[in-house]
């Protein structure tokens, strides 16, 4: 099967397997933020946006992003690099392995939640898995990010 697709603005035409999954072909093709962990649609390490929006990329066929674009990590340098220096600041990076898809996935929520509480962030996040911290670190840059783009509610505890 031929399929045509944009991967980080960059327009790929190739032929493919109709099982073939949209982890491996982003791999195959240079992607290598997206990474493999679960591959049951539970961990969030393979998230990738489709046309705006969050997929894991573990579980979605190939086929699938006929015609759309897909946008890793590595299309998203300058915002990427803006929010890893927050969670750098909170020593909430950790080993790094499940950061691009928590990266995508706040660089998305930004877009989508305005003035989002606490319990909206983690709730927005629940499927992004990290073995090494106990989110708060991350917590905490998120929310220092959100207060410098000026869009979290002011909580009243």
């Amino acid at each position: 099967m031929i399929i045509k697709l944009w991967v980080n603005d960059k327009k790929i035409t190739d032929e493919i397997d109709g099982d073939a999954i949209l982890l491996d072909f982003l791999r195959d093709h240079g992607c290598y933020s997206v990474k493999r962990g679960c591959e049951t649609s539970n961990c969030g390490l393979c998230t990738v946006l489709m046309d705006s929006k969050l997929v894991l990329s573990c579980s979605t066929l190939v086929a699938r992003a006929d015609g759309k674009h897909v946008i890793t990590l590595e299309g998203l340098q300058e915002e990427a690099k803006e929010f890893g220096g927050f969670l750098a600041d909170q020593g909430a990076e950790q080993c790094g392995f499940c950061s691009p898809g928590l990266v995508i996935s706040v660089l998305t929520m930004v877009k989508e939640l305005k003035n989002p509480s606490d319990r909206e962030i983690s709730e927005y996040l629940s499927g992004n898995l990290c073995r090494c911290s106990g989110y708060m670190g991350q917590l905490r840059a998120i929310k220092r990010y959100l207060n410098q783009k000026g869009a979290q509610k002011n909580e009243i505890s």
